[in-house]
């Protein structure tokens, strides 16, 4: 298998498309014939058929139509996308959403993947867009930190929002490309506590979930003045929103393959799409308030989540609105080390008078007191020593970003 660069000399974008439909072939001619700025070359036939045998050398973009997704055909694009590394880049065509097969071609760092029947014009611009991006672009994936209450009221949102705040500012040359989603879409409060509108609209996704890129998401997207970017739906306190795993995984694989940092704010219930969502972590935190039912929740659910993905990331509990008194015979530090082992983060300690103005104000912790406990303590859990491009360790690289669609 011969691969090289694009002929710059030629000005024309190469594109090879690879594919045993004869019905995608002709499209394919149809669609990309027409520009005298396109080469196209069609290879006939199954990727397992041609494997070793694929000439893609001077290739600008490749399309492989995977069809059905057979496992044989799964391993050998594995082995092809092993072989050819970042260039050049590859959408691939399949003929339904499958979540197992999506998780397999985001670790393979497809460039894009979309489903039959492909409109002309999205394969056109899947393919425009994958062919701009610069050859010696480095492989960048976001960090994704999950917060899970233990109970109800716990401030797992004051958390996320702080969170997203401090990874935001910490970018090595100036702000990091952050996200903050609210996943409870019955009745989140990110968007309250930012004094953001809403603009999620899951119901225009859910019918065609793969027509979701970067642009249907900038425009649900809620902007901070910070620079934090917000995904939220409006509240439907009323009624129980309950949606198909595949609209969810693959707003939120959009998400974390747009930004440096993604921050999860997660509902109590356990819905269908959690344990992706929880997988797909870098780091998850439970948090709990400081009671013994609190605590004994969060020990239960720790426990719960470890049975349940082996394979996931560590679950680390957060004690918040930690007070410790002189003469109290209240829970101490050592207790709540005593109970929770080594799942224990750490405490955060309880400044509801700071918290409160800055949620009615709709503003970070810091505009309210600059260099308040809270946010010194939350710094030392949650911001990275490291910039997270092409810094992650092999245990939580792109096999453990959020395994969920394809949207790159």
């Amino acid at each position: 298998m011969r691969i090289g660069r694009p002929n710059q000399a030629a000005g024309k974008t190469q594109v090879v498309v690879l594919t045993a439909d004869q019905a995608f072939a002709d499209q394919a001619a149809q669609t990309f014939g027409a520009s005298d700025q396109i080469a196209l070359k069609v290879i006939p036939g199954s990727l397992v058929r041609h494997d070793d045998t694929l000439d893609l050398e001077g290739a600008t973009v490749v399309v492989i139509d995977l069809d059905n997704a057979t496992p044989p055909d799964v391993a050998a694009l594995e082995r092809l996308m092993a072989r050819i590394g970042a260039w050049p880049p590859v959408v691939v065509v399949a003929r339904g959403f499958d979540a197992a097969v999506a998780r397999t071609l985001l670790q393979m760092r497809v460039a894009d993947f979309l489903v039959k029947p492909v409109a002309p014009v999205e394969l056109v611009r899947t393919c425009a867009r994958v062919a701009k991006e610069p050859a010696s672009k480095e492989a960048t994936e976001a960090q994704i930190y999950t917060f899970l209450p233990a109970v109800g009221g716990a401030g797992v949102t004051t958390l996320a929002i702080q969170t997203s705040m401090l990874l935001l500012n910490s970018g090595p040359h100036g702000k990091a490309l952050t996200c903050l989603v609210d996943l409870n879409f019955q009745n989140g409060t990110c968007a309250d506590y930012l004094d953001l509108e809403p603009r999620l609209n899951l119901g225009e996704i859910e019918p065609r979930p793969d027509r979701l890129d970067r642009q249907l998401l900038e425009v649900m997207l809620s902007h901070h003045p910070s620079g934090l970017a917000v995904v939220a739906a409006p509240n439907r306190p009323a009624e129980m929103r309950s949606f198909d795993p595949d609209v969810v995984t693959r707003l939120l694989d959009t998400v974390s393959s747009n930004f440096d940092y993604v921050v999860f704010d997660m509902p109590r219930t356990w819905f269908s799409w959690t344990d992706s969502v929880l997988l797909g972590s870098n780091k998850l935190y439970i948090v709990s308030e400081m009671t013994v039912p609190g605590l004994r929740h969060a020990k239960q659910l720790v426990e719960a989540i470890r049975e349940r993905m082996n394979d996931g990331p560590k679950p680390e509990v957060i004690v918040n609105r930690f007070e410790q008194k002189m003469f109290s015979s209240g829970l101490r530090r050592s207790d709540i080390e005593q109970v929770l082992g080594d799942a224990f983060a750490g405490c955060i300690p309880n400044h509801y008078a700071i918290v409160r103005e800055a949620i009615d104000r709709g503003v970070p912790l810091d505009e309210v007191k600059p260099g308040n406990r809270i946010t010194q303590e939350l710094a030392k859990l949650i911001v990275p020593r490291s910039p997270p491009k092409g810094a992650a360790a092999p245990d939580e690289g792109l096999g453990k970003k959020l395994k969920l669609s394809l949207a790159r």
